[in-house]
């Protein structure tokens, strides 16, 4: 949200510069994420100077061209050298001098003296498209007879210098989302050093015209309406609304667009309550009500789509047809033009849950909607509309010509809340003495109506949706009395605990090291998601995600199964700006929702795992004439996954490998250990890398860190010293049938020989035209070792012997 620093000013009075306003306001509440300079005309005219051309003579080389003599307040006057066909002697104009920098859209270019034609010129005649004042190109800007010689430009034009700041509002604090809202909150906390109040425009002056355009209000359902104002106005003038109302919604990031409209928008960012303002003569029958549609009514709203409307969606209606998506989006055929001369506008107050859900169905997220779902004030809809009402008078002209319409059936009264004094010195650590609380709490709005020597009971205001409970109340305390005034104690307190083994944070921490270490980068993404994602997937089912009830948007609606798709997010980020190679990992929580888990506890439907994920794509090395430049592949991924086991005391021999999910990975395999899943790794699916424009192959590897940690929990840290006696290396070169495995050849190894046969490891494999077609040549070597006494040539030979009988007999392998 943005909020004008002169704005501002205007309903409190201060002498702060624009740095102090922002650390008054992060301090109370209404953090200030950044502050923007904004200037009505861009450069604001710097460097400018207001000036009469004395004299005028022909250029003596240029038929189109004219020499004059320009007087901006100087010593000397200045030669300025003109091709505009207007200039003349004794006009007053706008001079950029030499040095001045004018601005052309996002280009700029400085004045420098120069020659033109052979003729000196030490500046520039401005026209008023060159310095942003219009679009005119005629000839040169001239100004008045009165224009002061040697005057700033800016100060002649009263050019506006501001400062935006961009407010991180919380969703409880609706009632900063306002250029009053900030400013009662500045006042709260300036009046402790000094009397200050925050003071609305008045409204004292407002009348009613005439009668002669009354028109019926009927609210069907109070529930979603709890209050409905509005009023018309006659023979008004839809034009351009003046320079001020402009800059005004211009400096906050608003385009203007009509008088009329551009005033319900500056009551809106005024004051925080919206306004809708529709054609009075379109309103069918003269009357408006306010209900819901029938399922599946059609709806044309301004921006001239059409809508599907649920008979939950409020329609602000005439007596034929809806004209309104209530608090959203107006109608594309009510709303006010040019040729508007009659206007009714409303100012109402709708049910939050109904904007909210109206909001999100139709992807409409309206500064109006934005203010109703939060919950708008009931009790400023009249004063709203006699500020707008006397605004437009003054405007657009017109006439107020009908009584305040109030449909108002339940008063929403002031929330009594009871607040003891020792809760707050509790909460808070630090005792405020009560003339302190009592006038931070008349500062907002918070009347006292009772107090004792336990406490005081208070009524809140109803713009103060967010407060309801005695603590809410002593956060409001805190909150202007200021957070850094309460000390923080020098007391520390400990406790000794049990550590948990393994320490699941150090563990992390360990392979967050080791793949930093290799190069790749961390990640953290949301764990809100898109549900769009999970269509059509089997491992990852769509009816197992964890929806969002109120989703900020559809694409936020629901919580990850898996971290693969924030991390191809993160890919297809890197990518589409140039950077193509990378490698990336993320720890993060994954959540699912099982229905035939549910009983009696809820939350025996929902599972949260803890998963970490490995992505790799592009080149493996940025190119260098040391190492040739290859592509990432699998074997490149799978040896960073194996080193992640092998580090948390996985051994890595006894691992068994399984096909894994052909809907995930294109191709891959997935490791199982002691009949656990550990983790699965391969090429994503392109189909998943379609989804976000990637072209390239990612490799990606999911490993189940809660099945991990499960593993580790039953080994037990012991030491073993380095064995005294040697280890005896023999190799055999085996020939094979194509269609066997190493694996193999490792399992019946070990089968053979389980006390001696230490390792097993595959060296070399040759397939060419010196052996068959069909096969293939495995060159192994075989590690033994005996932990009490020295292997003999004989023990040697005979262990040998056995596994090539074994390898013979059992894989039809010929020794080479």
């Amino acid at each position: 949200m943005k909020i004008s620093y002169n704005w501002l000013k205007e309903y409190v009075k201060c002498d702060l510069n624009y740095n102090e306003v922002s650390t008054i306001l992060t301090d109370i509440g209404l953090e200030v994420e950044g502050i923007e300079e904004f200037q009505s005309v861009k450069g604001g005219l710097e460097g400018l100077i207001i000036g009469e051309v004395k004299t005028k003579a022909k250029h003596p080389d240029a038929d189109k061209l004219s020499v004059t003599t320009v007087d901006i307040g100087e010593p000397e006057l200045l030669n300025i050298v003109c091709g505009a066909p207007n200039v003349d002697a004794g006009q007053k104009v706008v001079v950029a001098p030499v040095g001045t920098t004018l601005y052309d859209g996002e280009e700029t270019f400085k004045i420098k003296k120069a020659k033109i034609r052979g003729a000196l010129s030490e500046g520039m005649i401005c026209a008023e498209d060159e310095i942003g004042l219009g679009n005119l190109h005629d000839g040169i800007m001239v100004l008045s007879p009165d224009a002061e010689v040697g005057l700033e430009a800016k100060k002649y034009f009263n050019i506006e210098h501001d400062y935006i700041f961009e407010i991180g509002l919380t969703p409880n604090r609706i009632d900063g989302a306002s250029h009053f809202g900030a400013a009662r909150d500045l006042a709260s906390f300036l009046n402790l050093q000094k009397p200050t109040k925050a003071t609305l425009p008045t409204v004292e002056h407002f009348k009613i015209d005439n009668h002669d355009l009354p028109i019926q209000v009927e609210v069907e359902d109070s529930a979603a309406c709890p209050r409905y104002s509005g009023i018309t106005l006659t023979n008004i003038e839809v034009k351009e609304s003046p320079d001020w109302l402009k800059t005004r919604l211009k400096s906050i990031g608003l385009n203007p667009i009509n008088n009329v409209v551009d005033i319900t928008n500056y009551v809106l960012h005024e004051i925080g309550q919206p306004l809708h303002a529709f054609d009075a003569d379109k309103i069918a029958g003269n009357k408006v009500i306010i209900k819901t549609l029938k399922n599946g009514t059609k709806f044309t709203c301004l921006d001239e789509e059409t809508r599907e409307l649920s008979n939950n969606d409020l329609m602000i209606c005439n007596a034929k047809e809806g004209m309104c998506i209530a608090g959203v989006f107006g109608g594309l055929t009510s709303g006010v033009t040019e040729k508007t001369k009659n206007i009714f506008l409303e100012s109402a107050n709708f049910n939050p849950v109904f904007i909210r859900k109206t909001s999100k169905k139709h992807l409409l997220f309206t500064d109006a909607a934005f203010r109703f779902e939060r919950g708008a004030d009931p009790n400023i809809t009249v004063y709203a509309l006699k500020r707008a009402a006397m605004l437009i008078k003054e405007i657009a002209g017109g006439q107020i010509s009908s009584d305040i319409i109030d449909v108002y059936p339940e008063t929403i009264h002031r929330t009594r809340v009871e607040v003891l004094f020792h809760h707050i010195e509790r909460l808070s650590g630090v005792k405020i003495p009560f003339e302190t609380i009592k006038k931070i709490l008349e500062s907002l709005d918070i009347e006292i109506i009772g107090e004792d020597n336990r406490g005081i009971i208070v009524l809140v205001p109803t713009y103060r949706v967010d407060v309801k409970r005695e603590a809410d109340v002593i956060e409001e305390i805190l909150r202007i009395y200021g957070y850094n005034n309460i000390d923080f104690s020098s007391k520390i307190n400990s406790t000794i605990n049990h550590k948990q083994k393994p320490d699941i944070d150090k563990l992390q921490n360990i392979i967050s090291d080791l793949l930093s270490a290799n190069g790749f980068n961390e990640i953290m993404s949301n764990s809100l998601t898109k549900s769009k994602y999970y269509e059509n997937l089997e491992t990852y089912k769509e009816e197992n995600l964890v929806k969002i009830f109120n989703p900020l948007s559809k694409d936020l609606n629901c919580m990850r199964q898996t971290l693969l798709y924030g991390g191809l997010e993160s890919v297809a980020y890197n990518i589409n700006r140039k950077n193509s190679d990378l490698k990336l990992y993320e720890f993060g929580n994954c959540y699912t929702y099982n229905e035939e888990n549910k009983s009696s506890n809820l939350l025996n439907s929902f599972t949260e795992q803890k998963k970490l994920e490995l992505f790799i794509t592009g080149k493996k090395y940025e190119n260098n004439w040391v190492k040739e430049n290859k592509n990432s592949n699998f074997f490149e991924l799978k040896a960073y996954v194996l080193n992640v086991l092998e580090r948390l005391g996985i051994n890595i021999e006894n691992l068994d490998y399984k096909s894994c999910e052909p809907d995930i990975f294109e191709e891959g395999v997935a490791i199982h250990y002691s009949n656990m899943k550990l983790a699965g790794l391969g090429i994503v699916n392109r189909k998943l890398n379609q989804l976000l424009d990637i072209e390239q192959d990612v490799f990606y590897a999911e490993i189940l860190w809660d099945n991990i940690v499960k593993q580790i929990k039953k080994y037990k840290v012991e030491f073993i010293p380095m064995a005294k006696y040697p280890s005896v290396k023999r190799d055999l070169a085996l020939l094979l049938d194509k269609d066997v495995r190493f694996e193999d050849i490792k399992n019946i190894a070990f089968k053979a020989e389980r006390k001696l046969l230490k390792k097993v490891n595959l060296f070399d494999v040759y397939e060419g035209d010196k052996i068959e077609k069909d096969k293939k040549s495995y060159a192994v070597s075989f590690i033994l070792q005996d932990e009490h006494k020295t292997l003999k040539d004989k023990q040697i030979d005979k262990i040998m012997n056995n596994l090539i009988k074994r390898f013979e007999n059992e894989l039809k392998a010929q020794i080479r």
